[in-house]
Protein backbone atom coordinates (compact mmCIF):
# COMPACT_ATOMS: atom_id res chain seq x y z
CA UNK A 1 0.00 0.00 0.00
CA UNK A 2 1.07 3.41 -0.50
CA UNK A 3 1.57 6.16 2.06
CA UNK A 4 -1.37 8.05 0.76
CA UNK A 5 -3.81 4.78 0.47
CA UNK A 6 -2.68 4.23 4.65
CA UNK A 7 -3.49 8.08 5.14
CA UNK A 8 -7.17 7.51 3.53
CA UNK A 9 -7.09 3.81 5.76
CA UNK A 10 -6.07 6.43 8.78
CA UNK A 11 -8.92 9.15 8.28
CA UNK A 12 -11.55 6.21 8.21
CA UNK A 13 -10.71 5.11 11.63
CA UNK A 14 -13.37 8.05 13.57
CA UNK A 15 -16.03 6.95 11.19
CA UNK A 16 -15.51 3.01 12.08
CA UNK A 17 -15.37 3.59 15.90
CA UNK A 18 -18.59 5.14 15.44
CA UNK A 19 -20.27 3.52 12.68
CA UNK A 20 -18.38 0.35 12.43
CA UNK A 21 -21.41 -2.19 13.65
CA UNK A 22 -23.75 -0.34 11.23
CA UNK A 23 -21.25 -0.60 8.28
CA UNK A 24 -20.57 -4.71 9.10
CA UNK A 25 -24.78 -5.41 9.33
CA UNK A 26 -25.20 -4.12 6.10
CA UNK A 27 -22.49 -5.95 4.65
CA UNK A 28 -23.82 -9.04 5.74
CA UNK A 29 -27.16 -7.83 4.78
CA UNK A 30 -26.37 -7.45 1.55
CA UNK A 31 -23.44 -10.46 1.07
CA UNK A 32 -26.63 -13.01 1.98
CA UNK A 33 -28.97 -11.35 -0.39
CA UNK A 34 -26.35 -12.07 -2.83
CA UNK A 35 -25.10 -15.28 -1.70
CA UNK A 36 -27.75 -16.92 0.28
CA UNK A 37 -25.90 -20.22 0.19
CA UNK A 38 -23.58 -18.77 2.59
CA UNK A 39 -26.02 -19.26 4.98
CA UNK A 40 -24.99 -22.43 5.28
CA UNK A 41 -21.32 -21.17 6.04
CA UNK A 42 -21.90 -18.40 8.49
CA UNK A 43 -23.57 -19.64 11.73
CA UNK A 44 -26.76 -17.50 11.66
CA UNK A 45 -27.07 -17.51 15.58
CA UNK A 46 -24.17 -15.23 15.79
CA UNK A 47 -25.81 -12.93 13.38
CA UNK A 48 -29.02 -12.61 15.00
CA UNK A 49 -27.12 -11.80 17.98
CA UNK A 50 -24.90 -9.08 16.36
CA UNK A 51 -21.73 -10.97 17.84
CA UNK A 52 -20.53 -11.59 14.14
CA UNK A 53 -21.02 -8.26 13.16
CA UNK A 54 -19.06 -6.55 16.53
CA UNK A 55 -16.44 -9.09 15.87
CA UNK A 56 -15.71 -7.68 12.47
CA UNK A 57 -16.27 -4.56 13.31
CA UNK A 58 -13.52 -4.56 15.60
CA UNK A 59 -11.68 -6.53 13.60
CA UNK A 60 -11.85 -3.55 10.73
CA UNK A 61 -11.13 -0.97 13.13
CA UNK A 62 -8.51 -3.00 14.72
CA UNK A 63 -6.90 -2.95 10.75
CA UNK A 64 -7.41 0.43 10.20
CA UNK A 65 -5.79 1.47 13.74
CA UNK A 66 -2.50 -0.58 12.97
CA UNK A 67 -2.40 0.02 8.75
CA UNK A 68 1.30 1.26 9.10
CA UNK A 69 2.05 -1.92 10.60
CA UNK A 70 -0.43 -4.90 10.47
CA UNK A 71 2.51 -7.24 11.51
CA UNK A 72 1.11 -6.22 15.11
CA UNK A 73 -2.13 -8.02 14.75
CA UNK A 74 -0.69 -11.59 13.66
CA UNK A 75 -2.13 -13.44 16.94
CA UNK A 76 -5.41 -11.50 16.16
CA UNK A 77 -4.49 -13.09 12.47
CA UNK A 78 -3.73 -16.88 13.83
CA UNK A 79 -6.76 -16.95 16.14
CA UNK A 80 -9.55 -16.04 13.79
CA UNK A 81 -7.18 -18.02 11.19
CA UNK A 82 -8.09 -21.10 13.49
CA UNK A 83 -11.97 -20.43 13.41
CA UNK A 84 -11.92 -19.78 9.53
CA UNK A 85 -9.89 -23.26 8.91
CA UNK A 86 -12.25 -24.78 11.12
CA UNK A 87 -15.58 -24.34 9.09
CA UNK A 88 -13.74 -24.59 5.91
CA UNK A 89 -13.20 -21.04 4.92
CA UNK A 90 -10.92 -21.21 1.60
CA UNK A 91 -9.48 -18.05 -0.63
CA UNK A 92 -12.65 -18.13 -2.91
CA UNK A 93 -14.15 -17.29 -0.05
CA UNK A 94 -12.44 -13.93 0.61
CA UNK A 95 -13.43 -12.49 -3.17
CA UNK A 96 -17.11 -12.85 -2.22
CA UNK A 97 -16.08 -10.73 1.09
CA UNK A 98 -14.12 -8.21 -0.66
CA UNK A 99 -16.76 -7.29 -3.13
CA UNK A 100 -19.56 -7.16 -1.03
CA UNK A 101 -17.51 -4.80 1.96
CA UNK A 102 -16.36 -2.35 -0.53
CA UNK A 103 -19.45 -2.50 -1.54
CA UNK A 104 -21.10 -1.83 1.92
CA UNK A 105 -18.20 0.92 2.35
CA UNK A 106 -19.40 2.77 -0.37
CA UNK A 107 -23.44 2.71 0.17
CA UNK A 108 -23.21 3.25 3.78
CA UNK A 109 -20.79 6.11 3.47
CA UNK A 110 -22.70 7.72 0.24
CA UNK A 111 -20.59 10.62 -0.79
CA UNK A 112 -18.41 10.40 1.81
CA UNK A 113 -17.33 7.37 0.01
CA UNK A 114 -14.77 9.12 -2.47
CA UNK A 115 -12.45 7.36 -5.18
CA UNK A 116 -9.75 7.95 -2.86
CA UNK A 117 -10.97 5.98 0.31
CA UNK A 118 -12.68 3.36 -2.37
CA UNK A 119 -9.15 2.94 -3.28
CA UNK A 120 -7.31 2.74 -0.11
CA UNK A 121 -9.73 0.01 1.15
CA UNK A 122 -9.26 -1.74 -1.64
CA UNK A 123 -5.98 -1.88 -1.47
CA UNK A 124 -6.01 -2.63 2.46
CA UNK A 125 -8.60 -5.19 2.12
CA UNK A 126 -6.72 -7.10 -0.88
CA UNK A 127 -3.51 -7.12 1.60
CA UNK A 128 -5.78 -8.36 4.49
CA UNK A 129 -6.82 -11.14 2.68
CA UNK A 130 -3.44 -12.29 1.20
CA UNK A 131 -2.17 -12.37 5.13
CA UNK A 132 -5.36 -13.54 6.12
CA UNK A 133 -5.34 -16.48 3.63
CA UNK A 134 -2.02 -17.16 3.62
CA UNK A 135 -1.69 -17.82 6.85
CA UNK A 136 -4.87 -20.52 6.70
CA UNK A 137 -3.16 -22.15 3.94
CA UNK A 138 -0.19 -22.81 6.21
CA UNK A 139 -3.01 -23.83 8.89
CA UNK A 140 -4.54 -26.42 6.47
CA UNK A 141 -0.86 -27.71 5.21
CA UNK A 142 -0.35 -28.09 9.02
CA UNK A 143 -3.18 -30.06 9.31
CA UNK A 144 -2.71 -32.27 6.16
CA UNK A 145 0.62 -32.74 7.42
CA UNK A 146 0.00 -34.69 11.22
CA UNK A 147 -0.28 -38.14 11.16
CA UNK A 148 -4.07 -38.66 10.71
CA UNK A 149 -4.66 -35.27 9.63
CA UNK A 150 -7.08 -34.48 7.46
CA UNK A 151 -9.10 -30.59 5.96
CA UNK A 152 -12.52 -30.12 5.44
CA UNK A 153 -15.64 -31.87 6.29
CA UNK A 154 -15.60 -35.48 7.50
CA UNK A 155 -18.32 -37.65 8.69
CA UNK A 156 -18.11 -39.14 12.69
CA UNK A 157 -20.71 -41.78 13.97
CA UNK A 158 -21.90 -41.12 17.38
CA UNK A 159 -20.52 -44.37 19.45
CA UNK A 160 -21.51 -42.91 23.02
CA UNK A 161 -23.99 -40.59 24.58
CA UNK A 162 -23.35 -39.79 28.14
CA UNK A 163 -25.23 -37.43 30.37
CA UNK A 164 -22.84 -35.83 32.76
CA UNK A 165 -25.14 -33.63 34.44
CA UNK A 166 -28.79 -32.40 34.38
CA UNK A 167 -27.80 -30.06 31.16
CA UNK A 168 -24.44 -31.08 29.89
CA UNK A 169 -24.40 -34.55 27.53
CA UNK A 170 -21.25 -35.90 25.64
CA UNK A 171 -20.86 -37.04 22.55
CA UNK A 172 -18.27 -39.54 21.64
CA UNK A 173 -17.52 -39.43 18.36
CA UNK A 174 -15.50 -41.86 15.74
CA UNK A 175 -15.06 -41.46 12.35
CA UNK A 176 -17.66 -42.89 9.95
CA UNK A 177 -14.23 -44.45 7.99
CA UNK A 178 -13.07 -46.37 10.19
CA UNK A 179 -9.82 -44.61 10.07
CA UNK A 180 -8.26 -42.83 12.89
CA UNK A 181 -7.81 -39.19 13.62
CA UNK A 182 -5.36 -36.57 14.55
CA UNK A 183 -4.32 -36.16 18.56
CA UNK A 184 -5.45 -32.56 19.61
CA UNK A 185 -3.79 -30.30 21.62
CA UNK A 186 -5.40 -29.77 25.34
CA UNK A 187 -7.99 -27.11 25.27
CA UNK A 188 -8.54 -27.04 20.86
CA UNK A 189 -12.10 -26.85 19.57
CA UNK A 190 -13.55 -28.93 16.52
CA UNK A 191 -16.42 -27.63 14.11
CA UNK A 192 -19.63 -29.99 14.39
CA UNK A 193 -22.10 -29.45 11.27
CA UNK A 194 -25.28 -30.40 11.10
CA UNK A 195 -28.65 -30.26 9.13
CA UNK A 196 -31.53 -27.84 11.39
CA UNK A 197 -34.71 -28.00 9.51
CA UNK A 198 -36.13 -25.66 11.03
CA UNK A 199 -33.80 -22.78 9.30
CA UNK A 200 -33.69 -25.20 6.57
CA UNK A 201 -29.93 -24.99 6.97
CA UNK A 202 -26.98 -26.59 7.09
CA UNK A 203 -25.64 -24.74 10.51
CA UNK A 204 -21.87 -25.56 12.39
CA UNK A 205 -20.93 -24.90 15.90
CA UNK A 206 -17.84 -25.10 17.54
CA UNK A 207 -17.37 -27.26 20.40
CA UNK A 208 -13.96 -27.73 22.63
CA UNK A 209 -12.77 -31.04 22.90
CA UNK A 210 -13.46 -32.27 26.65
CA UNK A 211 -11.44 -35.58 26.48
CA UNK A 212 -7.45 -36.10 26.98
CA UNK A 213 -5.62 -36.30 23.00
CA UNK A 214 -6.39 -39.89 21.64
CA UNK A 215 -6.36 -41.22 18.15
CA UNK A 216 -9.62 -43.13 18.00
CA UNK A 217 -12.12 -40.67 18.91
CA UNK A 218 -13.43 -36.89 20.24
CA UNK A 219 -15.68 -36.02 23.05
CA UNK A 220 -17.69 -32.64 23.16
CA UNK A 221 -19.40 -32.11 26.12
CA UNK A 222 -22.64 -29.97 25.29
CA UNK A 223 -24.63 -27.89 27.11
CA UNK A 224 -28.65 -28.11 26.53
CA UNK A 225 -29.59 -24.07 26.25
CA UNK A 226 -33.25 -24.11 27.83
CA UNK A 227 -34.37 -20.26 27.02
CA UNK A 228 -37.85 -20.06 25.81
CA UNK A 229 -36.44 -17.76 22.84
CA UNK A 230 -32.50 -19.85 22.18
CA UNK A 231 -30.70 -18.86 18.78
CA UNK A 232 -29.28 -20.69 16.36
CA UNK A 233 -26.64 -21.81 18.86
CA UNK A 234 -28.81 -23.41 21.04
CA UNK A 235 -31.02 -24.87 18.41
CA UNK A 236 -27.81 -26.91 17.03
CA UNK A 237 -26.80 -27.48 21.13
CA UNK A 238 -30.59 -29.08 21.86
CA UNK A 239 -30.40 -30.42 18.49
CA UNK A 240 -27.56 -32.75 19.51
CA UNK A 241 -29.40 -33.53 22.94
CA UNK A 242 -32.46 -34.08 21.43
CA UNK A 243 -32.70 -35.66 17.46
CA UNK A 244 -28.78 -36.60 17.47
CA UNK A 245 -28.47 -40.35 18.86
CA UNK A 246 -25.99 -43.27 19.40
CA UNK A 247 -24.86 -44.62 15.65
CA UNK A 248 -25.77 -41.27 14.05
CA UNK A 249 -23.52 -39.08 12.28
CA UNK A 250 -22.40 -35.58 11.95
CA UNK A 251 -19.51 -34.09 10.10
CA UNK A 252 -16.40 -32.14 11.84
CA UNK A 253 -13.45 -30.34 11.09
CA UNK A 254 -10.42 -31.17 12.20
CA UNK A 255 -9.03 -29.52 15.63
CA UNK A 256 -8.26 -25.83 15.63
CA UNK A 257 -7.75 -23.03 18.18
CA UNK A 258 -4.89 -21.42 19.88
CA UNK A 259 -6.12 -21.82 23.80
CA UNK A 260 -3.85 -24.46 24.34
CA UNK A 261 -1.13 -25.31 27.12
CA UNK A 262 2.51 -24.54 25.70
CA UNK A 263 5.81 -26.83 26.07
CA UNK A 264 7.67 -23.64 27.42
CA UNK A 265 4.87 -23.11 30.37
CA UNK A 266 7.31 -24.46 33.31
CA UNK A 267 5.25 -23.57 36.13
CA UNK A 268 2.31 -23.51 38.56
CA UNK A 269 -0.93 -23.61 35.98
CA UNK A 270 -4.22 -22.27 37.54
CA UNK A 271 -7.49 -23.11 35.95
CA UNK A 272 -10.26 -21.05 36.27
CA UNK A 273 -13.69 -22.25 34.96
CA UNK A 274 -17.48 -20.60 35.02
CA UNK A 275 -20.51 -23.85 33.63
CA UNK A 276 -20.16 -25.27 30.54
CA UNK A 277 -16.33 -23.11 30.22
CA UNK A 278 -14.52 -25.94 31.57
CA UNK A 279 -14.71 -28.86 28.52
CA UNK A 280 -11.32 -27.23 27.46
CA UNK A 281 -9.76 -27.21 30.69
CA UNK A 282 -10.81 -30.75 31.21
CA UNK A 283 -8.63 -31.76 28.36
CA UNK A 284 -5.96 -29.82 29.65
CA UNK A 285 -5.90 -31.50 33.24
CA UNK A 286 -5.65 -34.53 31.97
CA UNK A 287 -2.91 -33.83 29.91
CA UNK A 288 -0.83 -32.09 33.10
CA UNK A 289 -1.59 -35.16 34.92
CA UNK A 290 -0.74 -37.48 31.83
CA UNK A 291 2.68 -35.72 31.46
CA UNK A 292 3.38 -35.27 35.24
CA UNK A 293 3.67 -31.70 35.01
CA UNK A 294 6.09 -31.17 37.74
CA UNK A 295 4.79 -28.39 39.23
CA UNK A 296 1.37 -27.50 40.96
CA UNK A 297 -2.46 -27.50 39.44
CA UNK A 298 -4.64 -25.59 40.73
CA UNK A 299 -8.41 -25.87 39.09
CA UNK A 300 -11.00 -22.69 40.00
CA UNK A 301 -14.78 -23.57 38.73
CA UNK A 302 -17.91 -21.91 39.54
CA UNK A 303 -21.82 -23.01 38.59
CA UNK A 304 -25.13 -22.54 40.06
CA UNK A 305 -25.46 -25.85 41.92
CA UNK A 306 -24.47 -29.70 42.02
CA UNK A 307 -26.83 -30.41 39.98
CA UNK A 308 -25.40 -28.62 36.66
CA UNK A 309 -21.76 -29.51 37.96
CA UNK A 310 -20.54 -31.81 35.21
CA UNK A 311 -17.25 -33.95 36.22
CA UNK A 312 -17.51 -33.23 39.57
CA UNK A 313 -16.44 -36.92 40.47
CA UNK A 314 -13.83 -37.41 37.22
CA UNK A 315 -11.87 -34.17 39.00
CA UNK A 316 -11.87 -35.54 42.69
CA UNK A 317 -10.39 -38.79 41.36
CA UNK A 318 -7.96 -36.91 39.83
CA UNK A 319 -7.20 -34.79 43.24
CA UNK A 320 -7.08 -38.16 45.25
CA UNK A 321 -4.98 -39.43 42.96
CA UNK A 322 -2.36 -36.80 42.22
CA UNK A 323 -1.15 -34.36 45.24
CA UNK A 324 0.04 -31.73 43.71
CA UNK A 325 -3.08 -31.06 42.09
CA UNK A 326 -6.20 -28.98 44.33
CA UNK A 327 -9.49 -27.58 43.17
CA UNK A 328 -11.65 -25.17 44.93
CA UNK A 329 -15.56 -25.29 43.69
CA UNK A 330 -18.30 -22.50 44.03
CA UNK A 331 -21.58 -22.53 43.44
CA UNK A 332 -24.10 -20.09 43.25
CA UNK A 333 -26.90 -22.38 45.39
CA UNK A 334 -24.80 -24.22 48.03
CA UNK A 335 -26.68 -26.35 50.73
CA UNK A 336 -24.99 -26.43 54.26
CA UNK A 337 -23.98 -29.59 53.57
CA UNK A 338 -22.24 -28.37 50.25
CA UNK A 339 -20.51 -25.73 52.66
CA UNK A 340 -19.39 -28.09 55.34
CA UNK A 341 -17.42 -30.24 52.25
CA UNK A 342 -15.55 -27.42 51.49
CA UNK A 343 -17.39 -26.12 48.32
CA UNK A 344 -17.93 -21.84 48.57
CA UNK A 345 -21.43 -20.25 48.35
CA UNK A 346 -21.79 -17.42 46.06
CA UNK A 347 -19.65 -16.57 42.27
CA UNK A 348 -16.11 -17.87 42.03
CA UNK A 349 -13.88 -14.61 43.50
CA UNK A 350 -10.60 -15.34 44.05
CA UNK A 351 -10.36 -12.70 46.75
CA UNK A 352 -11.82 -15.03 48.59
CA UNK A 353 -9.09 -17.70 48.01
CA UNK A 354 -5.67 -18.01 50.42
CA UNK A 355 -3.17 -15.41 48.93
CA UNK A 356 -0.41 -17.87 48.19
CA UNK A 357 -2.89 -19.58 45.30
CA UNK A 358 -1.96 -16.82 43.08
CA UNK A 359 1.87 -17.30 42.08
CA UNK A 360 3.17 -14.69 39.85
CA UNK A 361 4.77 -17.06 38.00
CA UNK A 362 2.06 -19.25 37.47
CA UNK A 363 0.50 -19.38 33.94
CA UNK A 364 -4.15 -18.98 34.03
CA UNK A 365 -6.32 -20.23 31.67
CA UNK A 366 -9.91 -18.70 32.03
CA UNK A 367 -12.59 -20.05 29.88
CA UNK A 368 -16.59 -19.56 30.68
CA UNK A 369 -19.43 -16.80 29.41
CA UNK A 370 -17.96 -13.43 28.53
CA UNK A 371 -18.87 -11.52 31.83
CA UNK A 372 -16.80 -14.26 33.65
CA UNK A 373 -13.71 -13.80 31.89
CA UNK A 374 -13.73 -10.27 32.15
CA UNK A 375 -14.42 -10.35 35.98
CA UNK A 376 -11.65 -12.94 36.31
CA UNK A 377 -9.16 -11.40 34.10
CA UNK A 378 -9.60 -8.16 35.71
CA UNK A 379 -9.21 -9.79 39.28
CA UNK A 380 -5.97 -11.13 38.57
CA UNK A 381 -4.34 -8.37 36.77
CA UNK A 382 -5.49 -6.46 40.46
CA UNK A 383 -3.68 -9.34 42.31
CA UNK A 384 -0.48 -8.52 40.66
CA UNK A 385 -0.76 -11.16 37.65
CA UNK A 386 0.90 -10.62 34.44
CA UNK A 387 -1.08 -9.92 31.57
CA UNK A 388 1.00 -12.09 29.57
CA UNK A 389 0.70 -14.99 32.07
CA UNK A 390 -3.10 -14.35 31.88
CA UNK A 391 -4.78 -16.68 28.78
CA UNK A 392 -8.78 -16.93 28.23
CA UNK A 393 -10.96 -18.23 25.52
CA UNK A 394 -14.29 -16.98 24.85
CA UNK A 395 -17.04 -19.16 23.12
CA UNK A 396 -18.21 -17.92 20.03
CA UNK A 397 -16.97 -14.78 17.71
CA UNK A 398 -14.25 -12.76 19.70
CA UNK A 399 -15.61 -9.09 21.26
CA UNK A 400 -13.43 -9.18 24.35
CA UNK A 401 -10.52 -7.05 24.08
CA UNK A 402 -8.72 -7.77 27.21
CA UNK A 403 -5.07 -7.80 26.78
Amino acid sequence: MTTEQKAYITATVPVLKENGVLLTKHFYKRMFTHHPELKNMFNMGNQKSDKQQTALALAVLAYAENIADPTVLLPVVDRIGHKHVSLDIRPEHYIIVGRHLIASIQEVLGDGATPGIIDAWTAAYNQLATLMSGHEASLYQHKTNMEHGWTGWRPFQIRKKVAESDEITSFYMYPADGGRVAAHLPGQFISVRTFLPQLNLNQSRQYSISSAPDNNFYRISVKRERSQNIDTNGMISNHLHDLVNEDDVVELTAPSGNFTLKEEMDGPIILISGGVGLTPLLSMLQALMANNHQHSVTWLHGCRNEQVHAFKEDVENITAEYPHFNHHIFYNEASEQHQAAGIRQGYLDIATLPEDLLDPDGHYFLCGPSVFISKQYSDLVSAGISKDHIHFEEFGPQVLTLN
